[in-house]
Order: C-alpha cells, then sequence, then structure tokens
C-alpha cells in the first residue's frame, strides 16, 4: 500500500482572555442566529460559567433551552438522549459549557440532529462504519471549563459504548466547534482532584502526539476525504505539543495547589488549546487506547472531588496510569523524542543514553503522578491481574490510536503493559 505523502492541519477558531464567556450571546447574534441549546452537566447548572453565559444570551435577545443531562464520560445512551434533545426544537446553533464530556455531547449531538444516522455509522472503525460527516454543521461554540481535554479545538468526540465496556469516538474535521470561548475565570471552581486529571490528560496529549507514528508512514487514503484526522506526527502538530508540554511542566502542580492562581490557571488552559490543536491533527497513541477500558469496565472505584452518582475513573487517570508503562516500551521508535519530552519536564538529559529514554521519561512522569497524589496504579482502581484479557480486548479495536503507536503492540504486549501498570510504584 503506498505511504502517506501529506499531512493537514485543521483546527477551531479559539478566543482566550479572563471573562470572553460574556461574548457568545454576541458572537451568536453576529452570526444572525436566533434559538440555541445550551449544554451543561448538572454540576454546572447553577454555577458562574452557566450564569454568564445565560446572561449573556438574554441581553443579546437570544433565545434558548438548556439541555443539562450530559453525562460525565458520555455513553451511547447519552448521546441518544441529547441527539433527541437537539432535535426537539428548531434551533440553528448550540453552545457547550463544560469539560470535554460536555463538549463531545454537544459535537455528537450536532451532527446526529444534523445527518440521522444509526449511532455506528459514524463511529469510527473497527467498532463502527467511520463514514465521513456529509456536510457542514450548525455552529458550535464550546466554552470549556477544564483545562483538559482540548475539545474545543478537535474534530473528536469521545464515549462510552457500553456493550463494548470500552470507550470509541467519532473524528471528523467537521465535528470541530465553530469557536472556542477559552476562559480562565472558568476554572475558579475545579476542584483540585480534576485540575490534576485533566492537566496529566494535557501532559499525555503532548507527549502521544510528538511520540505518534510519524505521518508519512501511514498508509495513503484513496481521496482526500477519507485521510483521518488523526494523522500522526508532524513537523506543525509538533510545534504546538511541545509548547503545550512546556506549559504543564511550569503550571500544572502550581495550578492544582492553588485555583486561585490565576496565572497558572490561564496557562493550563492554554496548554489544553495547545494540545488540542496538537494531537487533533496527530492523534494519541497506546496510553490513551489502552485507557479506554479501564474507563469502561470500572466496577465501584468513585474519583475524588467528581460529584457523580456512578462509578468513575477519570479520563486523565485512565490515561496516565498507562503511560509510564507504554513509554517503556515504545521508545525504542523514537529515542530522541523521548529524550526530548523529559528534558523539557525538568530531567536533565546531557548524559543521558538513547536506551534509557523511556526509562527516563517514565520515571518523571510517575514522580508526578506521585507528587499529585494520583491512585497507585490500576490496582488501587480495583483491578487484578485476572481482568488483564479483558483489558486487552477492550483495546485491541481502538485502532484510530493503537495504529498510530510508534511500536506495533500486538495482545501480549498489551498484556505486559498492562501487568506493569497495575502497581504503578
Amino acid at each position: 500500500m503506498p505511504l502517506e505523502y501529506a499531512f493537514e492541519i485543521a483546527a477551531a477558531a479559539i478566543r482566550f482572555g479572563f471573562g470572553v464567556t460574556r461574548e457568545v450571546g454576541a458572537e451568536l447574534a453576529d452570526l444572525g442566529k436566533s434559538h440555541v441549546l445550551v449544554f451543561a452537566d448538572p454540576n454546572l447548572r447553577t454555577l458562574p460559567p452557566m450564569t454568564t453565559v445565560q446572561e449573556s444570551l438574554h441581553k443579546n435577545k437570544i433565545r434558548f433551552s438548556v439541555f443539562d443531562r450530559v453525562h460525565i464520560e458520555p455513553t451511547d445512551e447519552s448521546l441518544r438522549e441529547a441527539t433527541a434533545a437537539a432535535q426537539a426544537e428548531d434551533f440553528d446553533a448550540f453552545v457547550a459549557v463544560g469539560g470535554g464530556s460536555t463538549i463531545d455531547t454537544a459535537k455528537a449531538a450536532n451532527l446526529y440532529s444534523c445527518y440521522p444516522a444509526d449511532l455506528l455509522d459514524y463511529v469510527n472503525p473497527p467498532v463502527g462504519k467511520g463514514l465521513p460527516v456529509p456536510g457542514p454543521l450548525k455552529p458550535l461554540i464550546a466554552i470549556p471549563t477544564t483545562a483538559g481535554t482540548g475539545s474545543e479545538t478537535t474534530g473528536v468526540a469521545i464515549f462510552d459504548f457500553v456493550k463494548m465496556h470500552a470507550k470509541t469516538g467519532i473524528a471528523h474535521r467537521r465535528l470541530k466547534p465553530t469557536l472556542g470561548l477559552i476562559d480562565p475565570e472558568n476554572t475558579r471552581t475545579q476542584p483540585a482532584a480534576v485540575a490534576a486529571s485533566a492537566g496529566l490528560d494535557v501532559l499525555s496529549h503532548a507527549i502521544e502526539s510528538y511520540t505518534a507514528l510519524p505521518f508519512n508512514q501511514r498508509p495513503r487514503p484513496e481521496r482526500p476525504i477519507l485521510r483521518p484526522a488523526y494523522q500522526g506526527s508532524n513537523p506543525i502538530s509538533d510545534v504546538w505539543s511541545l509548547e503545550s508540554l512546556r506549559l504543564v511542566s511550569l503550571y500544572l502542580e502550581r495550578a492544582v495547589r492553588d485555583p486561585s492562581d490565576d496565572e497558572a490557571r490561564a496557562s493550563m488552559m492554554l496548554a489544553a488549546a495547545f494540545a488540542g490543536i496538537g494531537f487533533g491533527n496527530a492523534g494519541v497513541h497506546l496510553p490513551h487506547g489502552m485507557s479506554y477500558p479501564v474507563s469502561g469496565l470500572v466496577r465501584g472505584y468513585r474519583a475524588p472531588g467528581y460529584a457523580v452518582d456512578h462509578a468513575l475513573v477519570p479520563h486523565g487517570v485512565s490515561v496516565i496510569l498507562n503511560a509510564p508503562a507504554v513509554y517503556r516500551f515504545v521508545s525504542s521508535a523514537c529515542p530522541e523524542r523521548h529524550l526530548r519530552a523529559a528534558e523539557i519536564l525538568g530531567v536533565n538529559v546531557n548524559a543521558a543514553r538513547l536506551g534509557d529514554a523511556g526509562k527516563i521519561l517514565a520515571d518523571r512522569i510517575l514522580q508526578l503522578m506521585r507528587d499529585l497524589r494520583l491512585p497507585n496504579g490500576l490496582r488501587a482502581l480495583g483491578y487484578e491481574t485476572a481482568d488483564i484479557p479483558r483489558l486487552v480486548e477492550g483495546t485491541l479495536p481502538q485502532h484510530r490510536v493503537t495504529k498510530l503507536s510508534p511500536r506495533p503492540a500486538g495482545p501480549e504486549d498489551l498484556a505486559r503493559l498492562f501487568e506493569e501498570a497495575m502497581v504503578a510504584w
């Protein structure tokens, strides 16, 4: 099969600044929109970001309804419910206020309300058919309230496919929000545990996109429209990913320790958006692919800092617990990149050997995990060695990301990686 010869960079427009949430009503009015559906999760409904959005909509005479039943870590069923809400009235635009769960839910509801189809038609293969989005969607303004997913910049929506007990998703450039309003004021109410998990997701996005299989080592699509959103590492995504990683190294721990640290919170929101531009075009690989069954198979673990009534492993936690084992495994494919990531995170690599690159980066991440008081491996979430076959089974269909690993990983490799991730230190 011929190899790819080109890459494409696509990202949502973003506007950054303290207080830009107040501009949402004027933005919609200038777009000629008059009737919108606002997405939020139940915990956010009465908090300042939603209050500000509603005041702005009222001021600009925008009619609106609120869908506040967004599921933290969306499921196929919660996406169907959100789609039904989007179809219930003649909305001409959408607004998403919240973290990645809310923004991803709004993306999916926008898609399926504009182009109704079976849920799996647009879902990434091999779980779904992977059909391209047929045409333009309605405007979507994304207003993140966490510094993590970078979903305000990407054309990706992730959800739990309950029947498989694993996450999957939809990826297409037309899913991108029309505009991301990135307002550091909206993270003032973010609990420390949420800031840590979200920030480690940013860290993972940055490193995985930088170390992903290069774009020119992937198969060439038959037609340009079939070129995937996740194309492999490339020179432009590298720039965004490395700058994101630099900001994380400087500000993540500060943002977790002190929610009143405006500089740290603002910088982490920028880091999330920068990483979103990087991984939204390059992709992520094994830490994310392995994280999906870790989240989907959870039984009784309740994450501190998350006001939910169901078992939950936060996405950033499920990703970072697998990361050290992965980097030790894949670093031989691109050791220089793993050393560069470790250096940005503060490690002196002047005398380092390339053969030690994965261990050096893994050790630095483990130190950060301990400093942020994360669970000590998958066993702390309730998993045991006996669960590994199901975790591997849930990882194998995640071709959208696993095929971007710089070193191929088969079932036996994945089993060893999950075993290593059972206890982190």
